[in-house]
Order: structure tokens, then C-alpha cells, then sequence
């Protein structure tokens, strides 16, 4: 059976402040800041967005892309690390506010940046095993970063949303690979506003290390190499990594290029790789093969192979693309910053 994508949507939200603007309020180098991170601004909630609004924004595009009905939709999933509530799912508003059937799976995923694309395996799976006919995956986060921590320059704000089903596919998933062990590279512990890094585990042992070991898993299992594909898309906690990894895979950062959004949002966390892929299938063309690698601190990679039918064209144009919300923005300074992100709050009476 093939199973893959019927239909995607995304949100990222209209203001945006400059990597600039944030180095000036501390007194940072703004150059040096955007050498070391290729992030030159980021995306930012208004003060009534969040999560799980930013979900149903992107859900109702992926339905539309789809041409599915709300009622047909067996199963909800949804992948974040910045729920609004300790305890109380994004998934169960996701069935109301979509006008979903009760009869629905559905759960909030979790494991940091690639819960989203767990959703996305999940979902193969119960339509394999025809317990649903379409799921709903979502991956959507407001990435939390400390004030004057340097965090605080690459976390971005953003949600998409990808219906899985196993007809009138816009893309198939033809296979899946995982990579994932105990290590220590980021986290936040419970009643902590902000997470903390593992510094030297960040890098090699974490980010590099899992991607490197998805992608090449994958590639070994089918046979496949770099040359294989027409675009790669990979986890991007800032613009240098996915650049980074890619060359040291042995993609050329043409094949690259067209799926980085941080540069321009920042890092949307469940968000990252999957608005990534969004962006690539805008202006795929039918029989494009695709590879995708997410990344989960804690740390874990999910690798895809993807392949783009004869159904792309004409769903791209059904629903706002990537492009047009990266085009809609409005830049808000420092102090407008953190009264959207809700650091300092106005206090009455």
C-alpha cells in the first residue's frame, strides 16, 4: 500500500524581529551574531498565539490541500515541547476546533525538535493496518529562549500540519529509517522557564552524529546515495548546521538550499524540518525525490524518502504557501518582542 502525504499547511505568523534588533538591546556584535547563526530575523507569536491556535491555522490548510472532510479524519497527532498547558492535549482541541469526528486517536507526541515527524510514522502506520483512512499530523511550537542568552537570536515561532492517508497522494513516503540514543546535548527541566544547553554535546555528539546516522541508514538500506535526489532537507536549528551536514553527507547545497526557512523565522523546533519540506514541495515537480531528516535533542533522528506524484501541482495553489507567509511580516522591535513572547506584562489598577 502507499502512504504518504494527501495534503499540507503551515502558519508562521506576521511579525518578525531582526537578529539585529535583539544584539542591540544586549549590547552584542550584530554581525558577529549573524556569521555565527546565518539567522538574519525571526518569527514571533502576537501575544494571542500560540501553539495550538497556530496548529488549527496550518490543519485547516493541510485539509483543504488535502480535499479531505474533517469527518473522515481517523486520528490527530501532535508533536511540540511548548504546550500551553502542563497537563491538557493540543490533540483534543485540534477535534473541535477542526469539527473532527469523535471516533478519532488522538494524542500529543513528544521528543524535542522531532516529535512531529514521529506523528507523521505513527499515522503510516494505523493506515497500513487500515484502522484509519486520513490522520492529521502536527508539528508546532513557540520555542522558548532566555533573554540575553544566545538561544534567544535562532528560536522562531511556527506550526505545519500534514494529512497521511493512502489516496490521491501528493507525495509517498516509500520508507523510513530511525536513529536515536541517550544523549545529553538540551533540556528543560519541570517549573523552568527556559531550557539549558549541554554545550559540547550540542554539536558532533547530537545534532551531526544522529542526522548523519538517519540519512546514511536510510541510504544504505535502499541502495541510494546523494546523487539520487533532487532535494535534501534537514533539521535547522540555525543556517549553518543543515548546510554543514549536508556537505558532509555529499549534498551540494544546491539540492539544500531551497528548504531552509531559518534564516528567516529561526528555529520553529516541530516546526524546523517539516516547514522545510512544505517549502520544497511548493516548487517540486512531479517524480521529485526528497529526503528528509529531522532532529530531536535527547537526541533522535527520523530519516524519509520521499517521492512527489502527478497530484503536487495542482494542490500547491489551493492553500497559502510558504513563500507567501515568509513575504507577509511585520517587524516589531525589542521592547514589542517581549511583550508578544509575554517576558514582561502590563499590570493594572
Amino acid at each position: 500500500m502507499a502512504v504518504g502525504i494527501v495534503g499540507w499547511g503551515a502558519y508562521i505568523p506576521r511579525y518578525r524581529i531582526k537578529t539585529r534588533e535583539i544584539a542591540e538591546a544586549w549590547g552584542d556584535d550584530a554581525l558577529r551574531i549573524r556569521d555565527m547563526y546565518l539567522v538574519e530575523e525571526k518569527a514571533v507569536g502576537y501575544i494571542d498565539e500560540d501553539p495550538v491556535t497556530m496548529a488549527v491555522e496550518a490543519s485547516r490548510d493541510a485539509l483543504t490541500r488535502a480535499g479531505v472532510k474533517p469527518s473522515e479524519v481517523g486520528a490527530v497527532f501532535a508533536g511540540t515541547e511548548s504546550k500551553p498547558y502542563a497537563v491538557k492535549p493540543i490533540s483534543s482541541i485540534l477535534i473541535d476546533a477542526l469539527g473532527l469526528s469523535r471516533q478519532v486517536y488522538s494524542v500529543d507526541m513528544e521528543f524535542a525538535c522531532k516529535a512531529g515527524s514521529d506523528a507523521i510514522i505513527n499515522l503510516m502506520g494505523l493506515v497500513k493496518a487500515n484502522s484509519i483512512k486520513y490522520g492529521i499530523a502536527v508539528g508546532t511550537d513557540s520555542s522558548q529562549g532566555e533573554p540575553g542568552e544566545h538561544l534567544e537570536y535562532t528560536v522562531g515561532t511556527g506550526a505545519v500540519a500534514y494529512v497521511i492517508g493512502s489516496s490521491n497522494l501528493a507525495a509517498e513516503i516509500k520508507y523510513t529509517y530511525p536513529y536515536a540514543s541517550d544523549t545529553p546535548d538540551f533540556w528543560r527541566r519541570d517549573g523552568s522557564p527556559y531550557p539549558v544547553h549541554g554545550e559540547g554535546f550540542t554539536g558532533e555528539p547530537a545534532y551531526f552524529k544522529h542526522i548523519m546516522g538517519a540519512a546514511k541508514g536510510l541510504m544504505d538500506e535502499l541502495g541510494m546515495k546523494p546523487s539520487d535526489f533532487d532535494y535534501a532537507v534537514f533539521h535547522q536549528p540555525n543556517a549553518r548546521f543543515p548546510v554543514r551536514v549536508a556537505q558532509m553527507l555529499g549534498f551540494p547545497l544546491e539540492k539544500v538550499k531551497p528548504g531552509i526557512v531559518v534564516d528567516l523565522i529561526g528555529n520553529t523546533y516541530n516546526a524546523s524540518a517539516l516547514l522545510g519540506l512544505a517549502k520544497v514541495l511548493e516548487e517540486a515537480k512531479p517524480g521529485s525525490r526528497i529526503i528528509v531528516v529531522t532532529f530531536g535533542s535527547g537526541a533522535g533522528s527520523n530519516a524519509f524518502y520521499i517521492e512527489t506524484t502527478d497530484q503536487l501541482p495542482g494542490k500547491v495553489k489551493l492553500a497559502r504557501t510558504i513563500g507567501e507567509m515568509l513575504e507577509d511580516k511585520v517587524y516589531i522591535d525589542y521592547s514589542l518582542y517581549l511583550k508578544y513572547r509575554r517576558i514582561i506584562r502590563m499590570i493594572h489598577g
